[in-house]
Formats: structure tokens, C-alpha cells, sequence
């Protein structure tokens, strides 16, 4: 490929992502099949304008796109990590676990793809997989406010009122102004 059709290329996903960034999908999704165009065994450009159609709610064209970057690129683990989202939005929840646990084998230090994962489980009812998920997510990342959330909500199924107190008041930690956190807190007669 001529080195200035790389460079449009390169403009194409630098703008599509600007354009991600600020939440102008339909922008991004221009961009991103322009770079396509110019180069259509680009897995990135897959996985960003998959992203874009997540964000937008075409959670089926997100799909397609991960799943032409998987073929692509199969060592993607983002593609994987993301195809698992889109398939939970989707309701597809054992789906998801499947591209999940795929992104957690290619890249065993992606927190989010084991928060996400965990989320998936405990949508199953496999409260005890999913707080091993969150824990692991903590592990890897112990500023992700999302990943105690959601494991204080899985204590919080299981009875578990004092790990859920621990882990609702991390969040607030984290982050003082997470209105779930704190609501999670007044459920369990805890002020905060």
C-alpha cells in the first residue's frame, strides 16, 4: 500500500476515534469505513466501528464488525472483549461468557474483560463465579469503582451485608458522587 494511502488511512481512524470520543458515532462510523475502504484487512477499524454501532444501539452491526476483526486478527482480545458486550446487550448472556472468557485467555490482565464477565454471571445466577470475576477485575485494577459495584451487589444478593457495606463504600471511595453506591449504602441501613 502507497505510504499516502496509509497516511488517509491513518487520518481516518485518528478522526474516527476523535469522533468516538466525543459521541459522534455516525461521524466515527464514516471514518472508520473510509480506512476500511482503503484497506479492508484492517482488524482495528472492525473493532472501533463496531464500537461506534455499540454506543449508537445497532448492537447487531457491532457484532458483525467484531466478528469480521476476529477473523482477521483471531489474537484480537479486544475484539473478543467487546463482541461479549454487545452479545450481553443483546441478551445473549452465555455468548458473551464464551468472547469474554476467548479476551481473558488471549490477554489474562484485561480487568474489564473480567468485570464484564462477571457481570454476565451474575445475569446467570452464578453469583459465586461472578464475585471470582470482580475479584480478579480488583485485583488487576484496584481503582475500578464499577468492579466493586458490582461485586457489593453480588454480596449484596447472597446476604452478604458487611463485604457489600465494604464494597459499596470503596466505590464512594473511588468515586463520592456514585448515586448507586450510596443508594446501595441506604438499602443496607448504612449512612454515608
Amino acid at each position: 500500500m502507497p505510504e499516502s494511502v496509509q497516511e488517509t488511512v491513518r487520518t481516518h481512524l485518528d478522526h474516527g476515534r476523535a469522533c468516538l470520543d466525543k459521541g459522534k458515532y455516525d461521524d466515527a462510523i464514516a471514518d472508520y469505513t473510509k480506512a476500511i475502504a482503503l484497506d479492508p484487512n484492517l482488524a482495528a477499524a472492525y473493532t472501533n466501528r463496531g464500537l461506534a454501532y455499540r454506543k449508537k444501539g445497532e448492537v447487531d452491526r457491532a457484532i458483525a464488525d467484531y466478528t469480521k476483526a476476529i477473523a482477521l486478527d483471531p489474537n484480537d482480545a479486544l475484539a473478543y472483549a467487546n463482541r461479549g458486550v454487545a452479545y450481553r446487550k443483546k441478551g445473549e448472556v452465555d455468548r458473551a461468557i464464551a468472547d469474554y472468557t476467548k479476551a481473558i485467555a488471549l490477554d489474562p490482565n484485561d480487568a474489564p474483560a473480567y468485570a464484564n464477565r462477571g457481570v454476565a454471571y451474575r445475569k446467570k445466577g452464578e453469583v459465586d463465579r461472578a464475585i471470582e470475576d470482580y475479584d480478579k477485575a480488583i485485583k488487576l485494577n484496584p481503582e475500578d469503582a464499577a468492579a466493586y459495584f458490582n461485586r457489593g451487589l453480588a454480596h449484596e444478593s447472597k446476604g452478604e451485608v458487611d463485604r457489600a457495606i465494604a464494597d459499596f463504600s470503596k466505590v464512594l471511595e473511588i468515586d463520592p458522587w456514585v448515586q448507586d453506591a450510596k443508594d446501595g449504602l441506604k438499602r443496607l441501613s448504612v449512612t454515608h
